[in-house]
């Protein structure tokens, strides 16, 4: 079906775990005429797990396969069926907004193309999701602190990230900003205490050495007064936390409480 004259492209589901990908590919179809695609679930609690998901995607990006997956709009309230509950091929993105889905569809490096599952979706959810889909780099919301410096801000949130490949248990460290803005003043501020997971915090001038190194936090420490913390990972996408791999590069998105 796939060598058709049309250009008709063969769609296949993803969501199934089956071997039915395996069974197709010993007779050559063509490629550029073959898609995976996930379901989407209506019924809240059905979706996919996220470890189920990766695993069922990655048989297709093996045989290199273009594949999607679904996300829901809050803003939209229909679907196939007379509830509405969302339509998301991951139950864990359920209730994440919208931009906070696409980026964890990206984070898992396993789906090319993301659908909106429901209708009709909002001028703001379309913008908000075309923004996370074609952004250079996956993307993590933070809830700004009130005290967070303009210097802050600007390593924060004007560029890309670099996960350090040397990578701790307790940090995520980007490492360039301590070079590009080397010798700049970063007093201490929000610099006692206990950091916890999903922290973001900017070393300050009290670890001269350091001082400008961006780091999220990943597992709970004692802030000695030498690392002032300016903001916090968003509620829903602290869970994205883990999918942050070392040398891969992301984002932080400002947003308001």
């Amino acid at each position: 079906m796939t060598h058709n004259q049309y250009g008709l492209k063969i769609k296949i589901n993803m969501s199934a775990g089956t071997n039915y990908v395996d069974a197709i590919m010993p007779f050559g179809p063509r490629l550029d005429n073959l898609l995976g695609c996930h379901n989407f679930y209506p019924q809240q609690y059905t979706g996919l797990g996220d470890e189920r998901f990766v695993a069922y995607s990655q048989k297709f990006r093996h045989y290199g396969i273009r594949t999607a997956a679904f996300v829901t709009a809050p803003s939209a309230d229909h679907g196939p069926w007379p509830i509405s509950e969302g339509l998301p091929t991951l139950e864990s993105d359920r209730d994440r907004a919208i931009a906070s889905q696409v980026h964890h569809l990206r984070l898992t490096e396993v789906i090319d193309d993301v659908l909106i599952g429901n209708a009709m979706a909002s001028e703001a959810d379309l913008h908000a999701a075309a923004l996370a889909f074609f952004c250079p780099y996956p993307a993590l919301r933070v809830h700004p602190t009130a005290a967070i410096s303009e210097l802050e801000t600007k390593i924060a949130f004007s560029e890309a990230h670099l996960y350090r490949g040397d990578a701790s248990d307790y940090l995520v460290r980007d490492t360039q900003p301590r070079v590009r803005y080397a010798g700049q003043a970063i007093p201490a501020h929000d610099a006692t205490g206990t950091l916890h997971r999903g922290d973001v915090v900017v070393v300050n001038e009290a670890y001269a050495r350091y001082a400008g190194e961006l780091q999220i936090v990943l597992r709970e420490l004692a802030n000695d007064g030498r690392r002032n913390k300016i903001g916090q990972l968003t509620d829903s996408d602290l869970d994205l936390l883990p999918l942050l791999k070392p040398w891969r590069t992301f984002m932080l998105k400002h947003v308001k409480r």
